[in-house]
């Protein structure tokens, strides 16, 4: 007898890891690992892209000025002008101190 039970929980086994028996239940689709999987992708993408439409919509672009090119000629003017002093600054503290009286010179 003892034979026969090991037989029948045999083939309860069998049919409950994936086989399929004609007693057995088939588990709901939400307890599957893979299909989470699967929904998980485009889930991940619509979250994405609302997050970049809201970004887009409450941060928008500055509009270019119409005067652009004027203002980067500018831009460049002024930088060079800051460079032309930087690069001068040893010969312009130099010439101070040759005009600058003996005695009032640092020691």
């Amino acid at each position: 007898m003892t034979t026969a039970t090991n037989a029948a929980a045999a083939t309860n086994a069998g049919a409950t890891a994936g086989g399929s028996a004609a007693g057995t239940v088939a588990q709901p689709w939400w307890k599957f690992g893979h299909v989470w999987m699967v929904i998980a992708g485009p889930a991940i993408v619509v979250v994405a892209g609302t997050a970049t439409a809201w970004l887009a919509v409450r941060q928008p672009d500055p509009v270019v000025a119409e005067d652009y090119y004027r203002q980067g000629i500018e831009i460049n003017r002024t930088l060079a002008r800051e460079r032309a002093r930087a690069g001068m600054e040893p010969a312009m503290k130099a010439r101070n101190h040759a005009a600058t009286p003996q005695q009032d010179q640092p020691r």
